[in-house]
């Protein structure tokens, strides 16, 4: 039987054009501003903003790339597409929807790739990510380029973080449902929300872009972290929140676990849950504490590495916001 969600206007959150910090958090914003590549800074509690900084580049009513927050978003898309019936389920095979992109005597293990195994970056194929990913972009079918890659584990067996995962689910979720990615997106997730997000790039055969450089201002992306913090808000099933945040497998880069297309990294005995793209945009959520915490930086400094923005970024969480109003 085919499940359907109902979708309702959701309660939004209150975002404040210029909102009033809460004192607490005055040596955590300070710590922010020092952070160079940090363009933007909100922490909501309970549905409402506590803290909104704006520290340089774009302001926070003004689109960003959110990098690979694009990937969390298909997530939700994914999980609005089953919820409607376009997709059975995160065991369903992706062969039979995507037979004509496959390649010429393909390896058997395509067969066993399922949409899970491609949210949980868990599908075995050659990475098409870090150094891999030039090349994979510049080729002139993203899809056959993704699903033409060496398998270097089993499906189901190790994370390999790669775009042309979520990339592949892009172009699925175009197939079953006849509509473009930023269509679904728009109707299932940023028209309840009631945020922008415009258009963003698309591959040479006109699908957009599934897992990257997707454009969300970062009150959006907060609206975003918020609906999840609230089990769905009615624009997702509670269920498939409790999906994504279930752990499935670890980074290799930083021992984080992973769950569809979120990581999971908990402060203490409180879970947290965030979505990361490169340069240090990120969504955190922390259920226990009620927040949700949005950061945009510089899209076009590298985050990662031992040092990195990134590193810094989750220290400003974990060793000043939280302990702040814990």
């Amino acid at each position: 039987m085919t499940r359907r969600l109902l979708l309702a206007t959701p309660a939004l959150l209150p975002l404040a054009a210029r909102a009033e910090a809460d004192p607490r958090l005055g040596p955590a914003l300070d710590a922010a501003e020092a952070l160079a590549p940090l363009h933007n800074l909100i922490v909501a509690r309970n549905g409402a903003v506590i803290a909104e900084r704006h520290y340089r580049g774009p302001p926070p009513d003004r689109p960003a790339n959110v990098k690979s927050v694009s990937k969390s978003v298909i997530a939700a898309l994914v999980g609005a597409a089953i919820a409607r019936g376009h997709l059975e389920g995160p065991d369903q095979p992706i062969a039979p929807i995507l037979r004509d992109r496959l390649p010429a005597n393909p390896d058997p293990r395509l067969a066993r790739i399922t949409i899970g195994n491609l949210l949980s970056m868990q599908a075995g194929l050659e990475r098409t990510s870090g150094a891999y990913y030039g090349q994979w972009v510049a080729s002139r079918d993203w899809v056959r380029a993704a699903l033409a890659r060496p398998f270097v584990a089993d499906p189901g067996g190790p994370m390999l973080y790669s775009t042309g995962n979520t990339h592949l689910l892009s172009a699925i979720l175009t197939r079953v449902t006849g509509r473009s990615t930023h269509a679904l997106a728009r109707d299932w997730l940023a028209g309840p929300l009631d945020i922008a997000l415009p258009p963003w790039p698309r591959d040479p055969q006109g699908i957009f872009f599934g897992g990257n450089d997707m454009l969300m201002s970062p009150r959006g992306l907060l609206r975003f972290a918020e609906m999840h913090r609230l089990n769905g808000q009615n624009v997702l099933r509670p269920d498939w929140i409790t999906a994504c945040w279930t752990p499935r497998t670890a980074s290799a880069f930083t021992g984080d676990a992973y769950g569809y297309g979120w990581f999971l990294r908990p402060i203490g005995q409180q879970p947290r849950f965030y979505a990361w793209g490169f340069g240090g945009q990120m969504a955190h959520v922390l259920p226990g504490l009620g927040l949700s915490i949005a950061m945009t930086s510089d899209p076009n400094q590298r985050s990662g590495g031992a040092g990195g923005h990134a590193r810094a970024l989750h220290e400003l969480v974990e060793q000043a916001i939280v302990p702040a109003l814990a």
